[in-house]
């Protein structure tokens, strides 16, 4: 009932930014006659904005200056499962570039919310990224995608991508990440990575807990499964899978900051209404990112938020993969980077840099860690200080280690 009820919303949705169409076509020619026409095509325009969307946006990243010249950038899918594509950023140039693994996370999102960090990072290295498909278009039949099948992912696209890869993960699959090193390092695996760089992650939650980490710990796991988890309705390809489903992670987080996103939209209106086509397009293409929702798949929803944020498993060095244990203290020769923001109010200081008390058989010289002043969760991996102070130490880190 609770997804056949936000479809109904969405058709309302749906209906109200055509009625923004009609109007912007209507008023748009009028705008220089003064102020009040100029306001109602704003209006219509916001009217258009209306509901979310559930197809990915495209990176939309043609080019990146790689030394003097421009290159073409072609998105090229280089394996595939129903839940997800290792996605290669290829550049036609003869330079061998250290391969590395963007590993986004699965939390309401699709991958393209890390087309900055990707956009960044493509000048310097061989870019793939792990582009996870919206669970509502996966059917039933294709089974479940679990903790452990996330891992397994990891660990097969490393292969894939060959010997002398390196990772690096934002936010939520730092634990996955981690986890995926070890199972490597315990079976010696050729492709395990050279390098794993992990940026705003919960791996330890017991750390300076946030608001999110409270809200994980607050209702027994029957509690999430029982209100948070949907079936897919008939009308969409993943009938009657369960789900978590993604408007409700975004409208999570859209609470966490209330104030914020209404002033953005608020903001949004009134660089319309006054014509400040830049500051508006910028504002727009933000929400038009955050807005754009992937549902979980139940079980790996419920999975990690049992195993992450209510047992604390990886933190204690206990986790388990295909039913084995996974010890972290295999990875020897994996080096790692940890990457904070400090003024992150999802994973606040000290969660992500727990993994080098984890990784306790790695050497010094294989560690590294970074604590960005300054900057929030999102800051970590996009925007000005991404580019110019945490970019360039990553970028040492990788090359040092290829």
């Amino acid at each position: 009932m609770l997804y056949d009820a936000f479809d109904l919303q969405t058709d309302l949705a749906a209906q109200t930014r055509a009625w923004g169409q009609v109007l912007d076509a209507a008023w748009s020619p009028w705008t220089g006659w003064g102020e009040p026409i100029t306001w109602m095509s704003a209006g219509a325009r916001m009217m258009m904005r209306t509901g979310l969307t559930f197809a990915r946006p495209a990176y939309g990243i043609g080019a990146v200056k790689v030394g003097n010249r421009e290159v073409a950038v072609v998105e090229e899918p280089v394996q595939a499962t129903p839940f997800g594509t290792l996605l290669r950023f290829r550049k036609d140039i003869q330079t061998e570039q250290p391969k590395v693994l963007l590993v986004a996370p699965l939390s309401g999102h699709f991958a393209t919310l890390l087309r900055a960090t990707v956009r960044t990072m493509l000048p310097d290295h061989d870019v793939y990224i792990t582009d996870w498909h919206n669970a509502r278009d996966v059917p039933a039949s294709e089974g479940p995608f679990g903790f452990d099948d996330y891992v397994a992912h990891l660990v097969q696209f490393l292969r894939t991508m060959g010997e002398g890869s390196h990772v690096l993960a934002v936010c939520q699959p730092a634990v996955q990440t981690l986890a995926a090193a070890a199972v490597m390092a315990q079976s010696r695996d050729p492709a395990a990575p050279r390098s794993m760089t992990l940026m705003a992650g919960p791996v330890d939650c017991r750390i300076n807990p946030t608001a999110v980490n409270e809200l994980a710990t607050s209702k027994p796991i029957a509690w999430f499964e029982r209100n948070l988890i949907a079936t897919v309705p008939a009308r969409h390809r993943g009938a009657g899978r369960r789900v978590y489903p993604g408007f409700m992670q975004v409208s999570a987080f859209m609470a966490m900051n209330a104030k914020r996103h209404m002033q953005g939209h608020a903001d949004l209106f009134w660089h319309m209404a006054h014509g400040e086509d830049a500051k508006a397009e910028a504002i727009g293409t933000f929400y038009d990112e955050y807005f754009a929702v992937l549902d979980l798949a139940a079980e790996f929803y419920i999975e990690t938020v049992k195993t992450v944020f209510q047992d604390y498993t990886l933190a204690r060095n206990a986790l388990t993969y295909r039913g084995e244990p996974v010890d972290l203290r295999a990875v020897r020769r994996t080096a790692l980077m940890t990457v904070e923001g400090e003024r992150d109010d999802i994973c606040a200081v000290g969660q992500t840099m727990a993994a080098h008390d984890l990784c306790a058989s790695l050497p010094p010289y294989m560690r590294s860690h970074h604590l960005q002043a300054g900057v929030g969760h999102y800051g970590v991996f996009a925007g000005r200080r991404w580019d110019g102070q945490i970019y360039p130490q990553v970028r040492a880190f990788i090359q040092a280690h290829a």
